[in-house]
């Protein structure tokens, strides 16, 4: 299959967003299907699954912060590649992804032997009871072996991207996805290893999608390559703006990390096991309905980059406007769905009764200002997008550690809202939190952009 590229330099920026972003849509859907299709299989392990469930929940955290790593790296090198590209330094723009292509297998491996090292006394800070614990250790033990194979195919796809391969990132994440769906049902039902199962098959999906990532960048028609046979090029000061930039999806992560330590720890305390499975539905759901929102503005961070490298000032604001716009319309419409039709989301599953009654009422509480997250997102990507590290780390902190943290260790005691005060922290964080993002965005971005001379349009 020939690689098409698409040239940020031509065509209007709604064509190029909707190039870039379809492609990616489907890499972010099929990106779900690694751990979402675990969760699926693993709710329906006959007479153990809702514990299960609970248990593979409890390695949220652990996960969370390996995705953090990944981000730091790849989610901060990729901008500012397309911002070198944009200004025609292609030499500096590959010298930025070798970079970020060390530090990832660096990191990996750090990550990988700390995790296995300290496993068991990680999962019971972040909640898990002695019922729960065996199916936690079950699962990461098995999943921590595939870390460095999952950093650099999730790592490095965004400089696939920010070179205008779309469709070979879209690639990159159908191959490891389709293994993990075909894989999962052998390994946890056919072959009976059950939890264990589920995470030999993620392992195996990330391996194949980790090959295909370098088989493209070592050669193929990639315009920027991995070097292997070189000495690493690990520059102090291109270091230091690679995680500059890629501290605010880092910190994101972090505290999504944080997030899911405190809800896990509040749930056992005020409702169970049977709560923490709740959790671990809502936070799916919430990573499928993510999933377009996370396309249209990722999608939009390459063209950001380059047109406010190229000093193309007018398609800035106008991606920017394409972005926002989208976003709303879709979270606007989910929202909708998620309370008209809580059973279907939470049926995908498990469809335990006990389980129902207590997720009907908690994924509509959790998901009832979620139009506000189009916000965050939108903010935070320009923020990204454009190098303003100050801003994007300040907006990750915000939301998460300084309102939503707080929140879910108070108020389940305030009203006697004991469980149900976890989930109300969530709506509450993020009408705060997206809408001030979003408004320090606009107050500041658009002002610097009319400042600057006008170039010619494509």
């Amino acid at each position: 299959m020939q690689a098409k590229q698409v040239d940020f330099s031509k065509g209007s920026v709604t064509q190029n967003i909707i190039r870039v972003a379809a492609p990616m849509l489907v890499a972010q859907i099929l990106n779900l299907m690694y751990n979402i299709v675990d969760r699926i299989y693993i709710g329906r392990i006959p007479r153990e699954g809702l514990l299960a469930l609970g248990g593979v929940g409890l390695c949220f955290p652990f996960i969370s912060l390996i995705t953090a790593f990944t981000n730091l790296y790849g989610a901060g090198g990729a901008p500012l590649c397309s911002i070198e590209r944009g200004r025609g330094n292609e030499k500096e723009a590959e010298e930025i992804m070798n970079t970020s292509f060390w530090l990832l297998m660096i990191t990996g491996g750090i990550l990988t032997v700390l995790g296995s090292i300290f496993c068991s006394p990680i999962l019971t800070l972040f909640g898990a009871s002695d019922t729960s614990l065996p199916y936690a250790l079950s699962y990461m033990r098995i999943y921590l072996m595939g870390t460095i194979f999952s950093m650099i195919a999730l790592g490095m796809n965004p400089f696939i991207n920010s070179q205008g391969f779309a469709n070979v990132g879209m690639t990159t994440i159908f191959l490891g996805a389709a293994a993990n769906i075909i894989l999962d049902p052998i390994f946890i039902f056919l072959f009976g290893l059950g939890v264990q199962g589920a995470a030999w098959a993620t392992v195996c999906s990330q391996i194949l999608s980790a090959v295909f990532v370098m088989r493209f960048l070592l050669g193929g028609r990639a315009e920027l390559r991995i070097r292997l046979s070189s000495k690493p090029s690990l520059c102090k000061s291109r270091i230091l703006d690679i995680i500059g930039l890629g501290s605010a999806g880092f910190v994101m992560q972090c505290t999504n990390s944080l997030v899911q330590i405190a809800c896990n720890r509040m749930l056992g305390t005020f409702g169970g096991d049977i709560y923490i499975s709740t959790m671990t539905i809502i936070n799916s759901v919430r990573q499928i309905l993510d999933t377009p929102v996370l396309a249209i503005t990722e999608g939009a961070s390459p063209i950001l980059s380059y047109n406010y490298g190229a000093k193309r000032y007018e398609n800035v604001k106008r991606a920017i406007r394409v972005v926002t716009l989208s976003a709303i319309v879709y979270t606007a419409v989910m929202w909708v769905l998620i309370l008209l039709l809580p059973e279907v989301f939470i049926g995908i599953f498990n469809k335990d009764g006990s389980l129902v009654a207590v997720a009907v009422p908690a994924l509509r509480i959790y998901f009832f200002a979620f139009i506000f997250q189009a916000l965050q997102y939108s903010g935070q990507t320009v923020f990204k997008s454009l190098n303003k590290k100050k801003q994007a780390i300040f907006f990750s902190l915000l939301r998460k550690v300084v309102i939503v943290v707080p929140l879910t260790f108070t108020l389940p005691y305030i009203g006697n809202l004991g469980a149900k005060g976890v989930f109300v922290a969530e709506p509450v964080s993020n009408f705060l939190g997206g809408s001030a993002c979003f408004i320090a965005m606009v107050c500041m971005i658009f002002p610097e952009l009319s400042k600057n001379k006008k170039q010619p349009e494509q």
